[in-house]
């Protein structure tokens, strides 16, 4: 195909704003169903999405400040600034948006997660929702311990019982292996949910939160005792 045109495009990445010279394309023959249709280098959508101003590797750290540190939307826009980067706050809004659309994507390839179940046989389940901020949505993630694999991330307005179910068998229909286990905090809603949707599964507390539980009578014996202490002095 012949280089019709180049089209020039600025990209704001972490390391500072890149200037792309991008050669558009077109067929020219008029028999051709792709007659006059643009093409596009492919290399161009491994830097940015299509009509967006950030790169994608801005995205991907606004997500991890997101999900993994949890910090707020001004948080995250005070930090980008701080490494320089010029943005609005309701671009670190949008940004998130898009994150989030590009890590269900992901998620939704089938193919390769069964690939990765089938090999290993079986699976431990891991489920915890996470709500960066109090008042919004709750972003409930699913995983394998096994493989450590993300097999569904979906945000939901409530933890009732119903939907945190709704999540636990479409994970279930979705898998081609025996589940062996299910592993979470001591919270009601999934304690029920697991008892509905996995009824003959074994369901355990994590390690964390098992200690947790463990040192509870501990905890109020040590704390009556300070009582006890502060009244007799």
């Amino acid at each position: 195909m012949w280089n019709e045109y180049n089209n020039p495009r600025h990209i704001r990445t972490l390391n500072g704003v890149v200037e792309l010279q991008l050669k558009i394309r077109q067929c020219r023959n008029k028999s051709c169903m792709r007659y006059k249709k643009a093409y596009r280098p492919e290399q161009e959508g491994s830097l940015a999405l299509p009509q967006n101003e950030f790169g994608l590797d801005v995205i991907a750290y606004i997500g991890a400040l997101r999900y993994q540190e949890h910090r707020s939307v001004p948080q995250i826009h005070t930090h980008l600034e701080l490494k320089g980067i010029c943005i609005s706050q309701r671009t670190v809004t949008h940004l998130i948006d898009r994150y989030d659309e590009l890590l269900s994507l992901w998620l939704k390839d089938h193919k390769r997660l069964k690939a990765i179940m089938a090999n290993q046989g079986r699976v431990i389940l891991a489920i915890d929702g996470m709500q960066p901020e109090i008042g919004h949505e709750v972003l409930w993630v699913i995983r394998d311990c096994l493989s450590g694999e993300i097999i569904l991330a979906k945000t939901l307005l409530s933890s009732r019982n119903e939907d945190l179910v709704a999540l636990l068998l479409e994970v279930a229909n979705t898998l081609d292996v025996p589940i062996d286990g299910v592993v979470s905090d001591g919270q009601q809603s999934i304690r029920k949910a697991v008892g509905l949707a996995l009824p003959k599964i074994a369901h355990g507390l994590c390690h964390y939160h098992y200690l947790k539980e463990a040192i509870k009578p501990i905890y109020e014996a040590d704390r009556n005792a300070k009582k006890e202490l502060k009244k007799k002095s």
